[in-house]
């Protein structure tokens, strides 16, 4: 059985194109209903197996849904009635092979939430949302199920179990323990209502993050206003203001390859003011899209849940199952390397504040400014800024580029498929193939920004890697994006920073390609979550290396390669600004565990005072603001990473640690690759992640790789 999450945000994906419309008559119903006219009730003998984009529609989902549910209920009361004794295979074997018409509908569904949503489509999910999690919270308070799985795990020890068996066994005991299963009844009524509401809240969190974000737009029509902004980036607003029926003018927005540029280069400080207070005080306005009365609500219901299970806080239960364990070991990890970062932070901010008066003003450095002063000196230190590289990563070079490291490092090959569905224009589709041919997995990417899909990338599966009955499943994987669009004028031209994240949401996708288990509760990325960013962060480290990027870094005029001169740039620049991005991210990891280690419900009205009162405990520097503020932060409050931001830190010792393995033996070296293929990404959470970990490096991971990699050290 697949345990559907309801997460949104770095991790979810995606979608497809939605047929709109108003209320649907009792025989429409029906015929969404009919297994002859709902694609959901026919096997797809389309290639591979991938959804029909072309024939799915939006009212096919709810009929599929509850058909997905009773055939579950029926799969779960045939094993819980079954008159054999319980045995591995009869009850913990069938439970993962259960639920899998289900399961099909809702990859569909939540991807497309993420990817290509509208309103029609969150109101669906917000309908069945509540009924999802009831189904869930039967099978996982169902004492009959729950009796077979405890006796087949307390008779372990006699049974002869190989290691991802064993693992399985583990993590479904465990699972129905956290779920509830030894509470009594009414304790089981109040858990079920609980995570009921939890269901809605977080999507509702989502939608209106989405919302707020597209409701901005800053609208010039002064040509002046302009000044400083380099041509793609004016290009580009001029494309955005068509768009909107707004000819004549340029018009910029919350979405990262609009907002970032125009805080780097616009000298107008009342403009970057202006867009950068939109941007982090989304959801915080006291409109419709307000959140903060989602945030105090979902904290509170935490708390209660995490006191219901005998938990003494919800980061306590969450951390359980990660590789930290508790709240104190990650506030040790998170101070071990702040105070160094901050210290950095200080200096950053003091070398922009003297730059400042050098230029004759007399204002205080304010974080809108933050973004405009240090381009410029870097400009200034390294004769480097992000347009001079931006020529040199044409969007389909760069995914050309990932490819190649892909194939030099695990032989896989990509071609691309044209007679595959897609849900948006923007999508592409490649069949990836092993070294000899052999079919590995489908991914589509889906790289540009649209005011239907949810902000930042990630990653995601419409079917997951698994084997049945020695039968290979094949994993459908998808990227998502928001990188910079082409205009009329020009390509697509990526930031350094869209270049590496391309790379680290590739890297989450090889995890899902290569995933080789048995069983769907342990494939691809389906692991602890503070293990699940190393396949991603270690991909970000070869776009850096000059004998990589000299392998796909051209100008897409001319086609030259990227100049040694430029890489030496890159180089010697590569430790700037590291403090402030590291005290960025890393308040928000405080802030996460800080929401997530109370004791006692916050008040609608207290939500910005916790939030202020936990940056100031750290000492969070007034330049700087915490990378996601509480009423927009969907990391915590609508996805997977509650009690978890601090990860990607985390994730980076390892990915560094496991780097210089790479560094020691070739960037390219045969058997590494070979060796994190094999302990890494083909084995999901098929056994404990430090273990995997250890096969791999052949001891535990180091941190002083990570801060030698920041200038931290």
């Amino acid at each position: 059985m697949k345990i559907m999450k309801l997460i949104f945000g770095s991790l979810l994906i995606c979608a497809f194109l939605i047929s709109c419309g108003g209320q649907r008559s009792d025989k429409e119903e029906a015929k969404a209903a009919s297994p002859d006219e709902n694609p959901f009730f026919s096997d797809w003998t389309t290639p591979f197996g991938t959804p029909p984009f072309d024939r799915i529609k939006v009212e096919h989902f709810k009929p599929a849904i509850l058909e997905g549910i009773k055939r579950h209920k029926e799969e779960i009361k045939a094993i819980y009635e079954s008159p054999d004794p319980p045995t591995f295979a009869n009850t913990v074997e069938a439970l993962d092979r259960s639920g899998l018409f289900l399961g099909r509908v809702e990859n569909v569904l939540f991807n497309m939430l993420s990817a290509h949503t509208n309103d029609q489509l969150q109101a669906l999910a917000q309908e069945l949302a509540p009924t999802l999690s009831s189904h869930y919270d039967e099978i996982f308070l169902n004492a009959d199920l729950f009796d077979r799985v405890k006796t087949v795990y307390e008779q372990r020890d006699q049974l002869q179990l190989n290691n991802e068996q064993k693992q399985l066994l583990q993590k479904f005991y465990k699972d129905f323990v956290r779920a509830g299963a030894n509470l009594e009844e009414t304790k089981k009524a109040r858990l079920k209502e609980i995570n009921q509401e939890l269901s809605v809240l977080e999507l509702k969190f989502a939608d209106n993050v989405l919302k707020e974000t597209n409701s901005f737009e800053l609208v010039i029509d002064n040509p002046a206003d302009l000044e400083g902004l380099p041509e793609n980036v004016v290009a580009a607003a001029a494309e955005a203001a068509r768009e909107r029926g707004q000819e004549g003018k340029w018009v910029f927005t919350l979405h990262k390859p609009s907002l970032i540029p125009f805080l780097q280069y616009s000298p107008k400080r009342q403009l970057r003011e202006k867009i950068f207070k939109a941007y982090i005080n989304r959801c915080n306005n006291g409109n419709e899209y307000d959140n903060k009365a989602l945030v105090a609500k979902t904290v509170a219901l935490r708390i209660e849940k995490a006191n219901l299970l005998g938990y003494k806080t919800w980061a306590d239960y969450v951390l359980e199952e990660s590789m930290a364990k508790t709240p104190e070991n990650v506030y040790s990890f998170l101070d071990e390397v702040w105070k160094s970062a901050l210290k950095r932070a200080r200096e950053e901010a003091s070398e922009l504040q003297k730059l400042i008066t050098a230029e004759g003003h007399d204002f205080k450095l304010e974080p809108w400014d933050w973004w405009y002063y240090a381009e410029k000196l870097r400009k200034q230190k390294y004769d480097l800024d992000e347009e001079m590289l931006r020529p040199y990563f044409k969007l389909e070079n760069v995914v050309d580029g990932v490819f190649l490291l892909a194939q030099k490092l695990y032989g896989l090959q990509f071609e691309e498929r044209q007679d595959i569905s897609v849900y948006h224009p923007d999508v592409r589709v490649f069949e990836v193939k092993e070294a000899d041919g052999r079919h590995v997995g489908i991914l589509y990417t889906d790289y540009f920004p649209r005011a239907s899909k949810g902000g930042g990338a990630w990653m995601s599966s419409l079917r997951d890697e698994y084997k049945i009955e020695g039968e290979k499943i094949t994993p459908v994987i998808i990227n998502c994006g928001n990188f910079t669009k082409p205009t009329p004028e020009k390509p697509s031209l990526l930031t350094w920073e869209e270049v590496t994240s391309l790379f680290h949401e590739f890297g989450h996708a090889l995890h899902g390609l290569l995933a080789d288990c048995t069983y769907l509760r342990l494939t691809g990325t389906n692991v602890a979550r503070d293990f699940v960013e190393l396949p991603s962060q270690i991909m970000e480290n070869w776009v850096a290396e000059p004998e990589f990027l000299k392998l796909f870094a051209r100008h897409y005029q001319t086609g030259e390669p990227i100049p040694d001169e430029l890489i030496t740039k890159i180089r010697n620049s590569r430790h700037f600004n590291q403090g402030s991005a590291t005290v960025e991210y890393m308040s928000a990891s405080y802030l996460d565990m800080d929401w997530h280690v109370l004791t006692e419900p916050v008040k609608t009205e207290e939500v910005m005072e916790f939030e202020n009162k936990s940056l100031e405990k750290i000492g969070l520097i007034p330049e700087i603001v915490v990378r996601y503020r509480s009423p927009y932060f969907s990391h915590i409050f609508a996805g997977g990473y509650s009690a978890g931001y601090y990860s990607y830190l985390w994730a980076e010792v390892l990915d560094a640690d496991a780097f210089e393995a790479f560094k020691e033996k070739g960037l390219f070296d045969a058997e590494t690759a070979r060796s994190f293929r094999e302990n890494i990404l083909s084995r999901g959470g098929s056994d404990d992640p430090m273990s995997l970990y250890v096969s791999f490096r052949g001891r535990e991971p180091k941190v002083d790789p990570m801060l030698r990699r920041k200038g931290l050290l």
